[in-house]
């Protein structure tokens, strides 16, 4: 996971589809001391938008994410105003369902 903004009024974090280390020793019965990584079949990266102020937060994965995308890549471009990228998670923030719950 990696905090790509963090403001008064929202957080956003970008997720991603993490391999899984598996001991192919203990699946060959201790033969041997190789590690692998094992991806999901279906790596699913995303992007989880907060919005502070109502304590709620949305997930955007698929073409979702991939719309969210191309908003940092015009960021990245293009640098905005901090009331443009906040007008911006508005908007996304309006698809906001779940409360923020801390584990």
């Amino acid at each position: 996971m990696h905090t790509l903004y963090d403001s008064e009024t929202f957080s956003v974090t970008h997720v991603l589809a993490n391999a899984v280390p598996v001991d192919k020793a203990a699946e060959a019965g201790r033969s041997g001391h190789a590690q692998v990584l094992v991806v999901p079949t279906l790596a699913r990266h995303g992007f989880e938008i907060v919005d502070k102020r109502s304590g709620k937060e949305v997930y955007l994965d698929g073409s979702w994410a991939e719309l969210f995308q191309q908003h940092i890549t015009e960021w990245q471009r293009r640098t905005p105003t901090q009331e443009e990228v906040e007008d911006t998670l508005e908007q996304y923030a309006e698809l906001a369902q779940n409360p923020v719950v801390v584990h």
